[in-house]
């Protein structure tokens, strides 16, 4: 097509960055990227911001490239582009479903045919890793709680964003459930998962020759324990003490770290090492560190200038020269990281915070948990965010059989602040026992599985006390597999209760979010018979799971 210009919209900006570099951006001959949604685009050669007085800079020469989300907004946006033209031509692509309303008011606005194609091009989500992806939706866990009252017409373009979503995944990836399931304990799962029924059997779009697929959605409020416990494995670590957001980690303000690193790209589309070694545990990140330096210190000495004595040995270290430079920034951003992620660990004090985590997750003895918090809360060397955690751990398990309200009283001496105490009833409200479904402690015979898991942690290795707790999601996960998920938990929209087979793949979405604990055990779980493409509202860390909490504080 020759040169290009790729004209997004804040979204799909996103989109674009999480899978595609500068680099391989310009290697398909787009040499400007631009937000079609901003007042800038609209700016004249004489500086009138509004599009109205000024005439818009043309680029005749070049064609634009549109990839945006369907929304009336981008619709009003790119007919203001058409009315005005700066392109030669337009390759229009959405990320969803296209209404015939957004096709009309194009096509008027189109009034010099510029237009060469209109594509449905379905994206309207980020892939995080081959078998994740997050809608990047917020303030998802409020709607959820909000669902069936008054308030939900609060959040009623969320839900249509999650709707669109789930939909433009199921496009991506040309899937047709034959069964679609729900978290009978939440009343959007069930809303979602009857909208999402009605569309594939109305749309046409849908209709494909695909494996036998389970689409399962699920709700955050049934797990609150793992987006509260501290993380292990290198990309969930990274988010829980880091931050990742649309793959970009800020080292700013951390200790010596140079200003070229203060902002780093972690993507496992663009980065070998970090798809390698997302799901290794910090012991094990360490050893592949020191082997990734270990092997670009051989690297720079056998292309070193006192070994070039020839020209064959000039031009060989020229060609291996933009592969050296980008092998060194490679290793100097993982060495940046691991490094603060271990002084973290050690200002902290997560070792010994997260092994009561764990314990608190994953076992059920109330004398010595009281105790322990006790110390805990008391102890200055617990940072207040990991006694504001630990409180709302000993809350969702002891609700019922301990003293929540004790525990409030000391984590105010503690130090924690009183606009923070309040999560404690709040995440009762939001999942407590009588909201949340079966299955989170387990019941019954399930206390003879736990006491299984924690026999075979203390076989495998001591490093295993910070990596005990395994997700809700993965037990129902199992059950699927099985053919054993209950349906009285799980109903099922479309499809038998009892299919004829089991699944080949489960595509899981969970609103309220999913957290990279749980993409780890998916990708795990993936090397087996049964495929899970798992996709939430959001990715979580507690802190950002705390954030959406606070908006239930004051209900």
């Amino acid at each position: 097509m020759g040169m290009k210009a790729l004209l997004l919209d804040s979204w799909t900006t996103q989109t674009v960055s999480s899978v595609y570099s500068q680099n391989q951006v310009l290697s398909k001959e787009v040499y400007l990227v631009s937000r079609l949604d901003t007042p800038a685009a609209f700016a004249g050669d004489d500086g009138d911001e509004d599009g109205d007085g000024g005439s818009a800079k043309k680029t005749s020469h070049m064609k634009a490239i549109c990839f945006l989300r369907p929304t009336d907004t981008n619709a009003n946006f790119l007919a203001r582009e058409l009315t005005n033209p700066r392109f030669a031509e337009y390759h229009i692509f959405f990320s969803g479903i296209v209404s015939t309303g957004l096709l009309r008011l194009i096509a008027e606005a189109d009034e010099n045919e510029l237009v060469k194609q209109v594509q449905q091009f379905y994206g309207d989500f980020l892939p995080v890793n081959e078998d994740l992806a997050t809608l990047n939706c917020h303030h998802t866990i409020a709607m959820t709680a909000a669902a069936g009252t008054a308030r939900a017409t609060d959040y009623a373009q969320l839900y249509d964003r999650n709707r669109q979503g789930i939909e433009s995944l199921l496009l991506a990836l040309k899937r047709q459930p034959k069964t679609i399931r729900y978290q009978a304990s939440s009343v959007w799962s069930q809303q979602m998962a009857r909208d999402i029924q009605q569309k594939i059997q109305s749309d046409q779009t849908f209709h494909f020759r695909c494996p036998n697929t389970l689409l399962l959605i699920l709700d955050r409020m049934d797990d609150p324990v793992t987006p509260l416990l501290s993380q292990w494995t290198y990309q969930a670590m990274v988010h829980e003490l880091l931050g990742i957001n649309n793959n970009r980690v800020l080292l700013k303000g951390a200790p010596n770290v140079p200003k070229d690193l203060e902002e780093v790209v972690l993507s496992s589309y663009q980065d070998a090492f970090f798809r390698q070694n997302r799901f290794a545990n910090f012991g094990e990140l360490g050893e592949a560190i020191q082997k990734l330096l270990k092997d670009y210190q051989k690297s720079t000495q056998t292309h070193s200038a006192e070994n070039i004595n020839t020209i064959e040995q000039m031009q060989n270290f020229m060609e291996k020269y933009p592969e050296l430079r980008s092998q060194s920034h490679t290793v100097s951003k993982h060495v940046e990281i691991f490094g603060e992620l271990a002084r973290l660990v050690q200002i902290c004090s997560l070792m010994d915070v997260s092994q009561f985590e764990q314990e608190l997750a994953c076992s059920d003895d109330h004398s010595l948990h009281f105790r322990e918090l006790l110390d805990k809360l008391a102890n200055p060397a617990v940072k207040i965010p990991d006694k504001l955690r630990l409180g709302l751990l000993y809350a969702l398990r002891y609700e019922q059989t301990g003293n929540v309200s004790k525990i409030k009283g000391e984590m105010r001496k503690g130090g924690v602040p009183d606009e923070l105490i309040v999560l404690v009833d709040a995440v009762l409200r939001y999942a407590g026992a009588m909201i949340r479904g079966p299955g989170l402690y387990g019941v019954g015979n399930n206390v003879m599985k736990k006491v299984t898991k924690s026999i075979m942690s203390s076989v495998q290795g001591v490093s295993n006390v910070y990596a005990q707790h395994v997700p809700l999601l993965m037990e129902t996960i199992q059950a699927v597999a099985k053919g054993k998920l209950k349906n009285d938990v799980y109903p099922v929209v479309l499809g038998k209760s009892q299919m004829d087979e089991l699944p080949d793949e489960i595509i899981i979405f969970m609103v309220g979010g999913v957290t990279y604990e749980e993409a780890a055990k998916v990708n795990e779980f993936n090397k087996g018979k049964v495929k899970v493409f798992l996709c939430g509202s959001t990715i979580h860390n507690s802190t950002s799971f705390l954030e959406e909490l606070k908006a239930l504080a004051f209900y």
